[in-house]
């Protein structure tokens, strides 16, 4: 065992290490000096607080029974805390208040959450933004680096100004898009040389399989579209560019293979385009048809789809339009809804047999609890531009929790769009199997609908004062007995529509 003399030579050697060639001398820390700081002694002082003198408002709602799990709208209070019927307690920080705010069942989470589950949404915006060239455009990702459990599929939002390119490129994984704004002119050609153009504009959507070639220009107006590919791992800094290709071949070789002498190359770009301004297409898009023997690609083979023109299925709380291989052939493994749910209303209990799902909202305020068997269930909140991953099976719903229409795409890995209703599962259930697993009577198993709903419409909640709080005893306070505020929350609004 090392002496006191040995410790405290070893500290001093320490010391003076750490400090060689800084130019000034520091002092040396010894076992003697260190001693007092270390662990207990008589010395220390205790330096009491209190930690409960803060100022903090209850949302509406927010001191009822947790298991009733409504909705907390932590929008305009001030402070918000992490308290949930008699569950919880204060904090005094510090945290970020905004975050909480937008997040209000992450803070307060309604007492049917339990366990853990992985994490299931992410914002887009927390995403760094590539940069195009001279004010083309720019892109962000989501995958797996920063939502693990989205192993199935990947999201990229790309915006292009008018003019500019998406450059000439293919991926490893097949590519599938919806028009968030705008138009855009999509270009590609297929393994046997057969050519396709098109020209989408808001909620259309195009497809083009693993390795296929193709390029895309925005439109007078410029676009941003949503991409959604079918590797989580997917990443646009694995893309396959026209630039690099060129690039990255010795030119005797691009030479030989194209049949041109060397001195065609010397303006090749020496990287990668990206996103670069061009330019305009031609208003006349046949002027870009390029006709060869092998022709174009028939119509059964298209590889875009004007699902702006889809007429939707209206139901009670909302509508849906669905895009899958049955009416959008050659995205043999895409299957989608564009769903709009109301105020008050929410995408009814479902779960999906054969694939994970990759969501994206557009407009509105929502929130979605999944469940995921063994007891383990959470509770995540959505706005305009978040991304949502549930993995295949596990039970959820998207609930309308603002005062405009949430409005979202939800994909699958599918060669058809299909779910399992829970109203429709236990109305096609004889009632006395549910009623003696459930405890439900009669009258309420009679009321189920057997028919799948989509989407359920509920009351609109009515906006109500929250309560304000100024905390200054101990810990035994309780949040049962305070002092309403004047302030009410204020509703959101936003311009996205799908």
């Amino acid at each position: 065992m090392a002496n006191s003399h040995s410790i405290s030579l070893a500290l001093s050697i320490l010391a003076f290490t750490s400090h060689v060639g800084t130019g000034f001398a520091a002092p040396v820390a010894t076992a003697s000096s260190l001693s007092p700081l270390l662990g207990y002694s008589p010395s220390n002082t205790l330096v009491n607080e209190n930690t409960n003198n803060i100022q903090y408002s209850l949302a509406p709602g927010q001191t009822s029974d947790a298991n009733i799990g409504a909705y907390l709208d932590f929008e305009n209070i001030a402070n918000p805390q992490p308290i949930r019927g008699t569950k919880g307690g204060t904090g005094p920080g510090p945290r970020a208040s905004e975050y909480d705010r937008i997040n209000s069942d992450k803070l307060a989470p309604p007492g049917t959450d339990h366990g853990d589950v992985a994490n299931a949404q992410w914002p887009m915006v927390s995403n760094r933004c590539r940069l195009g060239q001279s004010g083309a455009g720019w892109s962000r990702q989501q995958n797996v680096g920063v939502l693990p459990a989205a192993t199935a599929m990947a999201g990229v939002d790309m915006r292009l100004e008018p003019g500019a390119y998406r450059e000439l490129h293919w991926h490893k994984a097949a590519e599938w898009a919806l028009i968030l704004n705008g138009t855009v002119r999509i270009q590609a050609i297929d393994e046997n040389g057969r050519t396709f153009v098109d020209d989408l504009s808001k909620g259309d959507v195009w497809f083009f399989p693993a390795g296929i070639p193709h390029s895309l220009q925005g439109l007078s107006g410029g676009c941003e579209f949503l991409l959604v590919f079918d590797d989580g791992s997917f990443s646009e800094d694995n893309t396959f560019l026209a630039s690099e290709v060129f690039a990255h071949n010795p030119k005797e070789v691009l030479s030989k293979n194209l049949n041109l002498n060397v001195s065609a190359f010397d303006n090749i770009p020496p990287n990668e385009l990206f996103i670069f301004p061009g330019t305009p297409a031609p208003t006349d898009i046949t002027k870009q048809n390029v006709t060869v023997t092998a022709g174009i690609i028939p119509k059964a083979s298209s590889f875009s789809y004007h699902f702006s023109e889809q007429k939707p299925m209206e139901v009670a709380g909302g509508s849906v339009k669905i895009i899958d291989p049955t009416n959008f052939p050659i995205a043999t493994k895409f299957s989608a809804a564009l769903v709009t749910v109301k105020p008050g209303a929410i995408r009814e209990i479902h779960w999906h047999t054969t694939s994970d799902e990759w969501n994206f909202f557009l407009a509105g305020k929502a929130r979605i609890s999944v469940f995921a068997a063994e007891g383990n269930a959470r509770t995540f909140d959505y706005r305009a531009g978040d991304c949502g991953y549930i993995p295949k099976a596990m039970t959820h719903y998207v609930e309308n929790v603002g005062t405009e229409d949430v409005v979202f795409v939800e994909v699958l890995q599918a060669d058809h769009f299909s779910d399992i209703a829970l109203g429709q599962w236990l109305a096609l259930t004889p009632k006395q199997i549910a009623q003696d697993t459930l405890h439900l009577s009669n009258a309420t198993l009679a009321s189920l609908s057997k028919a799948k709903q989509y989407i359920v419409q509920g009351p609109v909640v009515a906006t109500t004062a929250a309560i304000s709080l100024s905390v200054t005893s101990t810990a035994t306070t309780k949040p049962s007995t305070p002092k309403p505020s004047k302030s009410t929350a204020k509703a959101i609004s936003t311009t996205t529509k799908a």
